[in-house]
Order: structure tokens, then sequence, then C-alpha cells
């Protein structure tokens, strides 16, 4: 069985935010690009295979799902087959 294929898009303010970060962070295209990967074929991680978390309590439009690779964070929507990122953050090593 083929995977399933998503459209993935990005919001005005996730391009400013990767727009900033990318010349500070040369490992951000590589991460952006693994992201791109994976919400295109298992946004909502059916197969158990990625760091994706639906998160509790955020509404439809704000980013319900947050996906890590690394030290970044992206934060999206899926509404039927299309995936909207709207977030691209740095975790810190003083989050936690």
């Amino acid at each position: 069985m083929a995977p399933s294929s998503y459209r993935v898009q990005t919001s005005a303010h996730f391009d400013r935010l990767i727009k900033k970060l990318a010349p500070k962070h040369p490992d951000l295209v590589r991460r952006f690009e693994e992201a791109l990967a994976v919400l295109s074929t298992d946004p909502h991680n059916s197969t158990n295979n990625y760091p994706i978390k639906k998160l509790a309590g955020v509404p439809q439009g704000q980013g319900q799902y947050r996906l890590r690779f690394g030290r970044f964070c992206f934060r999206y929507d899926v509404a039927g087959k299309e995936v909207l990122l709207h977030y691209c953050g740095l975790r810190r090593e003083d989050t936690y």
C-alpha cells in the first residue's frame, strides 16, 4: 500500500521565523527538509516512527501538532490532505 501524500504549506509567520533562524543555524535547512519529508507522508504519526505529539488544548489554526528534530521544533495543523506549518523554533539548553 503506497503512503498517502499530503501537501505541505507554510504560513507567513513561519516563513519569517525560518528566515531569521537559518543564517545562525545552518543545520536548520537539513532539519526542515527532513520535516517536510515526514509531514508529506505521515503528519498524524500513524506509524509511531517520528517525534510527533498532538498538543492538548490547542485550537485549530495555532499548531495542534508538534514535530521535533534535533534542537528544532515545528508546529503545524492538518486539515484534510493539507499540512500548514505555523511555527519553527529553537529549543534552547535552558528550556527545561
